[in-house]
């Protein structure tokens, strides 16, 4: 499970499973308390149960530690850890595409951030065909629809309330980009057909989330690890 609490890559996996990178600290929950003042740079806790669960929720969403990077959680209670996750938040479906134009990619910008082309899942729609209507709706782009590239959770607050988006990601190529233009109705003030460096600078400004993907769409399709900064 690729989670982002708070902006924080937060991977959960079965334990045994291979790591995702190098640590600076390693935590065993079955050890002791899981404390605010252990959450620093990139932090891997084993053994996490669903107790364990609730106090990271608890201490992230209480106020992310400046120090913290990312955080990899190892149980042998995934199915149980991750429906305790799923249950502290409100569901969103969602949808969107990474869109390639030979060797660009399009890249918009929102709310002061570059982003990707995404959108809520609508009442009896296959993620497939979200992905689709949104990028189509958000950038006035025909699209061709690819392979799948990953999944991500990720946490936010609206209306007081905590609200968990779940969104599958696909490849697409741009057909008919002649009439393309930005959505305004959704806050997105400019589209780009950006280089793989250009995406590089971009993701500076721009969320985990967003970087994660990308990370795994350049390992689908080039066997390359973009050096996103983490």
């Amino acid at each position: 499970m690729n989670l982002f609490v708070n902006d924080t890559p937060v991977t959960l996996r079965k334990s045994g499973h291979p790591g995702v990178g190098s640590y600076n600290y390693t935590i065993d929950a079955t050890c002791g308390d899981i404390t605010k003042a252990g959450l620093i740079h990139h932090v891997w806790i084993k053994n996490v149960e669903v107790k364990d669960m609730k106090t990271i929720l608890e201490l992230l969403h209480s106020k992310v530690p400046t120090n913290l990077l990312s955080l990899d959680l190892t149980t042998d209670h995934y199915k149980e850890v991750k429906d305790f996750i799923k249950k502290q938040f409100k569901l969103v479906k969602a949808a969107g595409g990474v869109v390639r134009k030979k060797d660009k990619l399009l890249m918009i910008y929102r709310m002061k951030k570059w982003d990707l082309p995404k959108g809520k899942r609508e009442k009896g729609e296959r993620s497939r065909e979200t992905a689709v209507r949104e990028v189509e709706e958000e950038s006035n782009i025909k699209v061709k629809l690819g392979e799948g590239i990953c999944t991500t959770w990720h946490t936010y607050t609206m209306n007081k309330k905590n609200m968990i988006k779940h969104t599958k990601w696909y490849m697409m190529n741009a057909v008919d980009d002649g009439h393309m233009k930005p959505c305004l109705e959704e806050d997105i003030e400019e589209l780009r057909w950006m280089t793989q460096k250009e995406v590089y600078h971009a993701l500076q400004n721009s969320y985990k989330s967003i970087r994660f993907v990308f990370e795994e769409y350049y390992k689908k399709t080039e066997g390359l690890k973009l050096d996103l900064g983490h």
